[in-house]
């Protein structure tokens, strides 16, 4: 029979990558690109419309077809954010910014 716990001294690597302050970085960029990868699966209405390019400190940078996409876009910002963040169970984004 296979023993569910780790030997003493000996920590599961999940445990540490979770907890271990040198990986925080680390941790935090990974954060980032689960948010551009997962913006298809977060809005896939925006497939056509917008494109999540990079995360950075809390703000997500959206590539937007057009000007009226973008207007359009900016005036649900607040739902966007709620939207990503509840996907998440954390907050994760603050700010969005639109580029071209």
């Amino acid at each position: 029979m296979v023993k569910d716990h780790m030997p003493e001294g000996f920590h599961k690597i999940s445990e540490i990558f979770k907890n271990d302050p040198g990986l925080a970085n680390i941790r935090r960029t990974l954060k980032q690109s689960d948010i551009v990868n997962d913006f298809e699966k977060i809005f896939p209405e925006l497939i056509k419309i917008a494109e999540a390019t990079k995360v950075e400190r809390n703000c997500i940078y959206l590539r937007v077809q057009n000007s009226v996409w973008r207007s359009e876009l900016k005036f649900r910002e607040g739902q966007l954010i709620t939207k990503i963040n509840n996907f998440y169970k954390e907050e994760r984004i603050k700010y969005i910014r639109f580029v071209s």
